[in-house]
């Protein structure tokens, strides 16, 4: 096979090895989970070097290595792979475990339980190091919570169960963008066990929220992730209770990801919409989902980001203030990260890294575990704009990458 010329960059190395393959870029992107548009943008360089495990199944699909497919030696790791928070494992191991329950011991009575872990959803949305937060009492409550759970009986061992779903969602969020895939897997599978033993509706659709973030982000299980969204969601009753139209319309919002991801635009607005209109009934925002107006807002970043339509992305942007659209400083801090990307999307470095400096300031931890964050930051450190090198060398600092030393 020829070789591409020693100066092409990694879209046009992805355009020569798929021309050479014979394949075509729907095929292409279809192939890889995502879109034709999603591969065109790849091709064009309006999206950068994705994530290590993509790159590995495009080189796959491509039939040639890593090495000819980025043109690079030898990977970063610190660009392609993820951070590992100090307590990561021994949550981990305590996650993997299965205690023998202590019946001599009383459990936390479930309303107790309950409002513990509505405290530790505070902490998690309130604290700009969440990880390091929640890593504090997590323990502990995996602990109450599985304890109530197996001790309690009738009500409130229903509630216990419920409980105990949340916490398994707390522990998903700790873990998520960190390099433990099959951990992240087993929270979301066991926060649904719970969920279904608990008999409640409202801890399914949440249980079902969170599980599609597992497969969205690792790229798989499409159309089971939305089939799952759709049966959560009529087990709901949005015309009667509010609380079930709020977990509908976040149901919404997880097909309408769902669907930007694997670039099907007219579904994933469709849903959007559907979203904005459960949003727009309530008379609030979720106690700890944070599902309202503003999150629906603020997603539309994120899935126009996805169906590769920057303009529109950073459209939505300009009429949104994401520093407020949320009442969360993680979330607040995420969907800034996304308007940067979105501006990234368009190669406009100053502005991205104005959005990215804001994220970092308003959670570190946040920023610190993005992976868009770290490879954008390692881009525009040594990209064409010299506008922006010294502020990337200054957030790399901050984030500790190790080439900004």
């Amino acid at each position: 096979m020829h070789e591409p010329s020693t100066t092409a960059d990694f879209g046009e190395r992805v355009r020569f090895y798929r021309e050479a393959a014979g394949m075509s870029r729907p095929v292409f992107g279809e192939l890889c989970g995502r879109s034709k548009d999603w591969a065109k943008a790849i091709e064009n360089g309006d999206i950068g070097m994705p994530g290590l495990k993509l790159l590995i199944r495009m080189a796959e699909l491509l039939d040639v290595s890593l090495g000819q497919l980025t043109g690079m030696q030898q990977l970063s790791e610190t660009t392609y792979t993820k951070v590992r928070h100090e307590k990561a494992a021994e949550i981990a191991r305590l996650l993997a475990t299965y205690p023998i329950i202590d019946r001599d011991r009383e459990p936390v009575p479930a309303a107790e339980l309950t409002a513990q872990v509505a405290q530790a959803w505070q902490v998690w949305h309130g604290s700009t190091c969440q990880r390091d937060a929640i890593a504090v009492v997590l323990p502990r409550l995996l602990d109450d919570a599985r304890r109530a759970a197996k001790l309690h009986e009738g009500r409130d061992r229903r509630l216990s169960l419920t409980a105990l779903a949340q916490v398994y969602h707390l522990a998903q969020l700790y873990l998520s963008f960190q390099p433990m895939p099959e951990m992240i897997y087993l929270t979301g599978d066991r926060a649904m066990q719970a969920a279904q033993d608990a008999d409640s509706p409202q801890a399914v659709a949440a249980a079902a929220w969170y599980l599609n973030h597992v497969y969205r982000d690792a790229g798989e299980q499409a159309e089971g992730r939305i089939e799952l969204a759709h049966q959560a969601s009529r087990l709901l009753s949005p015309d009667r209770d509010e609380t079930d139209r709020s977990l509908y319309g976040l149901l919404q919002l997880a097909v309408a990801l769902s669907y930007a991801k694997t670039g099907r635009r007219g579904d994933a607005e469709r849903h959007w919409d559907e979203a904005g209109r459960a949003a727009d009934s309530l008379s609030g925002h979720h106690p700890w989902l944070l599902f309202g107006r503003g999150m629906v807002d603020a997603y539309a970043v994120t899935i126009y980001n996805d169906l590769t339509h920057a303009y529109e992305a950073t459209r939505q942007v300009n009429r949104l203030d994401l520093r407020r659209a949320v009442p969360s400083l993680t979330r607040s801090s995420y969907h800034l990260i996304e308007a940067a990307r979105a501006y990234h999307l368009r190669k406009e470095p100053i502005a991205a890294m104005s959005l990215l400096r804001q994220a970092y300031e308003m959670s570190p931890d946040t920023s610190q575990y993005n992976l868009f964050t770290r490879s954008a930051v390692l881009q525009m450190m040594t990209g064409p704009t010299p506008a922006v090198r010294d502020d990337a060398r200054a957030l790399a600092r901050k984030l500790r990458l190790p080439e900004a030393a």
